[in-house]
């Protein structure tokens, strides 16, 4: 991808502080702008993303940059914290923690997409691209549990593949991918890393990650795409 604006949003997470290390190292890009909920330092920007009014007026900023918007790396993300964790079983499920997952995982997102997929560049190649997660795989589910966040991320699946096909008819240039990172060596992941399976840290998923976006053909637009490039079935 050639110069003009990236956009990283949870850019002061484990991933996503990677991912814009990386991509302003890079130097592929004439401007790297940085969004999350508790930003680090004063130049980055704030962002709410259960809040239509605070991802409306993001993208409000990011539209008056002087260059196109070529890449929008969404990395925010919710599985465990103060509003509950994974289920093991249908016993375990509650409606504040059900709606918490779908207000990250999904509706989050879908805020993104409805405000930053009209910004993509229309000229040259442009991606947007959001953290998903296999476990979303309805097509995958052989161990159950995890109701909530599998529910979240089948639901940000469906939305990804609804919003490409919408990309497309008007934006012949513009991809839209969900991603899975794998495991990695984040607070996110930690008390759920299984021996044998494959750990990662930030840097390697990230950089793993924007080797697939930068091989992304429009072929590739509406799927979800492992860190090592296969796409998952939904």
């Amino acid at each position: 991808m050639g110069k003009g604006v990236a956009l990283i949003i949870g850019a002061s997470g484990g991933i996503g502080s990677a991912v814009a290390d990386l991509v302003e190292r890079g130097g592929r890009f004439s401007a790297v702008m940085r969004a999350s909920r508790k930003p680090r330092n004063e130049a980055d920007l704030q962002v709410d993303i259960t809040n239509q009014q605070s991802v409306a007026a993001l993208a409000d900023t990011v539209a008056k940059q002087s260059e196109p918007l070529r890449l929008v790396f969404d990395a925010t993300g919710y599985l465990h914290g103060d509003k509950g964790g994974p289920e093991r079983s249908w016993s375990a499920m509650e409606p504040e923690a059900l709606a918490h997952q779908f207000a990250i995982n999904a509706i989050g997102p879908a805020l993104l997409m409805k405000h930053l997929l009209p910004l993509l560049s229309d000229t040259e190649k442009a991606v947007f691209a959001t953290l998903s997660a296999k476990v979303g795989s309805i097509s995958d589910n052989r161990l159950g549990g995890w109701y909530g966040y599998r529910a979240a991320k089948a639901a940000l699946n469906q939305l990804v593949r609804t919003a490409a096909i919408e990309l497309a008819r008007k934006n012949p240039h513009a991809i839209c991918l969900a991603l899975h990172p794998g495991t990695v060596e984040t607070p996110l992941s930690a008390p759920f890393a299984k021996s044998g399976v494959r750990l990662q840290t930030p840097v390697q998923s990230a950089a793993a990650m924007l080797g697939v976006i930068d091989g992304a053909s429009v072929e590739l637009t509406g799927q979800l795409v492992t860190y090592d490039g296969h796409i998952v079935p939904f």
